[in-house]
């Protein structure tokens, strides 16, 4: 095997951030998506220094920002593989797996009578709800009713993700937890199965006052087969994950999780991992993009994010060393000014950059996300699952 070119690698995944419709996004009712364009294009003032040095206005023009002569790293878009355009899909695709049956989901709709029935049957809980709300809304609706009645509130949302709450004083969040665990058995099912079941646990007497308390969890599911972080942990690497990252895997090939309460705290989170010693793979999760401004279609909240990401780049680039390599992307699109409250299909982007590189520039657009689990896998002399897809574009990077 190679030695290794770099002695640690930060992925930090943008989450939602998308570059523009994929070939295949009117299939999925996303033609003309672009979330970074049409920000670009619907806010009057947007600042990224750090992103425009690292290339982000040479991948894709933007109103406000101008491309520079010498980008800090190599730039690139890539294309999605496989079918679907969720969180688990993309950050599943990135490690290797190529996912061909999209995962369910029920915005529309509400899940169906049956699986209603027997969830409810089996908990002894008349349910409530059913139907696609933020967690802030739902509790301000039926939480008084859950907590007088004994109902059980279960909701979900854009995502692949059926969602139970419960008052940690009246419902309990054992009683809760027991509730989700037949949730998650129910949902395996193929025509019901959703990437997580997560229980929602939430203090408060009456409207105005509910929140939502840090005894969540989630039940997801396992990825389909070994991924690059499986190979990265048995050979002996770190494997250090922030934000959903590990309920993503369902912690599979992590050997340290950190927790994030926003996206700001998971950049504060990779600064204090970038000022340590390690070896190997710290892979970062940033959810507030998608859940707090792309699936509400706000547009200036997702500017004025990015603005909040790009200073704490400014602080996270300077302690990166010599043998150390940057990667920027995200998992799928959630463009803020398009219909509905859904992520849309689009390209993702990719940057790269170390101290050490000699090189800049554009580099060909991948067809797969996977071109990063494999780039990671391959620098450390690790061999890839058998059966995951993606090549490494390691010798690009010099």
């Amino acid at each position: 095997m190679r030695e290794k070119k770099f002695n640690r690698i930060f992925t930090i995944v943008i989450d939602s951030l998308g570059v523009g419709a994929l070939d295949d996004a009117a299939a999925y009712g996303d033609a003309g998506t672009d979330t970074l364009g049409h920000i670009s294009q619907k806010v009057d003032e947007f600042k990224i220094p750090n992103l425009q040095k690292l290339g982000m206005a040479n991948l894709h023009p933007l109103r406000q920002v101008e491309p520079v002569g010498t980008p800090m790293g190599y730039y690139m878009k890539m294309n999605e593989a496989s079918t679907g355009k969720d969180t688990m899909t993309g950050h599943w695709e990135m490690m290797g797996l190529h996912i061909t049956k999209p995962f369910q989901t029920f915005t529309e709709t509400g899940f169906p009578k049956e699986l209603i029935e027997e969830l409810s049957a089996r908990t002894g809980r008349t349910i409530i709800g059913n139907k696609s709300a933020s967690g802030t809304e739902i509790l301000e609706e039926l939480a008084e009713e859950e907590i007088a009645t004994g109902h059980m509130i279960v909701y979900t949302s854009a995502d692949s993700v059926l969602q139970i709450c419960g008052n940690e004083e009246t419902f309990g969040l054992e009683e809760l937890y027991r509730c989700c665990e037949i949730a998650r058995e129910i949902t395996m099912k193929d025509e019901w199965k959703v990437g997580r079941v997560i229980a929602r646990p939430y203090v408060g007497k009456k409207k105005g006052e509910f929140k939502r308390t840090s005894n969540r969890h989630d039940y997801a599911l396992k990825p389909y087969g070994r991924t690059a972080l499986n190979a990265l942990k048995d050979a002996g690497l770190d494997v250090i994950s922030v934000g959903k990252i590990f309920d993503i895997f369902d912690g599979e090939g992590i050997t340290q999780s950190n927790k994030s309460k926003s996206s700001v705290h998971g950049m504060e989170q990779t600064i204090e991992i970038a000022k340590k010693d390690f070896q190997g793979f710290c892979y970062v999760n940033l959810v507030d993009f998608d859940a707090l401004w792309g699936h509400r279609r706000n547009v200036e909240g997702y500017a004025r994010e990015l603005e909040k990401f790009d200073e704490r780049l400014g602080e996270l680039l300077p302690l990166l060393k010599e043998d150390d390599l940057l990667i920027l992307t995200a998992d799928h699109g959630n463009d803020p000014t398009h219909t509905g409250t859904d992520h849309t299909r689009e390209k993702v982007p990719f940057l790269a950059y170390s101290p050490s590189f000699q090189g800049n520039g554009k580099l060909e657009d991948a067809q797969t996300f996977a071109v990063v689990g494999a780039t990671i896998a391959e620098n450390f002399g690790v061999k890839m699952p058998e059966g995951t897809i993606g090549s490494s574009i390691l010798d690009k990077l010099v």
